[in-house]
């Protein structure tokens, strides 16, 4: 929630955070596009990682996809079965150099701590701003979670962009609130969208 640090980390599960006017009002245009790397872990399987793929790269097109890899060892909790999130980016920003964002799939449970609480279940975390951040398909509705999942996905991919959570409830950038409203959201926001078109995302319209 604060700066580049493994404590500043944002979940899509955290506390609330609204975008800043200040922020998003003339963002500096980046000169160089990034590419965002799909890191699957081994238990997400190859259809999957294309269809969200496929959904990414309607609006940021410069991506790649890499071969599935092991979960870093000092990433599994196994007092409660889950892989620690913070662990898991931490472990992808160190792969990851400058110009990169990668974006790690997953269909494990996955946990950070918040405040009190040592293993808080999350469905996604991402470094603000970062090179590195985590989806995990463990906790959406099986009826249509794909659709869901790519909302995990670009949130947290957002907030690698610099962007904060967002007041609008129909944004990718909502807060969960320690719940799952991905249903309700339809796209960016204006003011997010705004800030991603100056990091050279692609949208049809705004």
């Amino acid at each position: 929630m604060k700066s580049n640090s493994l404590y500043g980390l944002l979940a899509i599960a955290f506390m609330g955070f609204s975008c800043s006017e200040k922020q998003l009002q003339q963002p500096a245009k980046s000169s160089k596009p990034m590419t965002i790397l799909i890191q699957p872990f081994k238990d997400f399987n190859a259809e999957n990682v294309t269809k969200t793929a496929e959904e990414i790269r309607k609006i940021y097109p410069n991506i790649k996809i890499l071969e599935a890899i092991d979960f870093p060892e000092n990433a599994y909790y196994k007092a409660r079965n889950r892989y620690r999130a913070d662990s898991i980016i931490k472990f992808l920003d160190s792969r990851t150099k400058d110009g990169f964002v990668t974006i790690g799939l997953t269909t494990k449970d996955i946990s950070v701590t918040k405040g009190k609480i040592k293993d808080y279940g999350i469905m996604g975390l991402g470094y603000r701003p970062g090179k590195a951040c985590v989806a995990s398909k463990f906790r959406l509705n099986k009826k249509n979670a794909d659709e869901q999942f790519f909302k995990i996905a670009i949130h947290e991919l957002g907030h690698t962009q610099g962007l904060k959570h967002c007041p609008e409830k129909i944004c990718f950038m909502r807060d969960a609130e320690g719940g799952n409203p991905t249903d309700e959201e339809t796209d960016f926001c204006q003011k997010c969208k705004t800030f991603l078109i100056s990091k050279n995302w692609k949208f049809n319209s705004i």
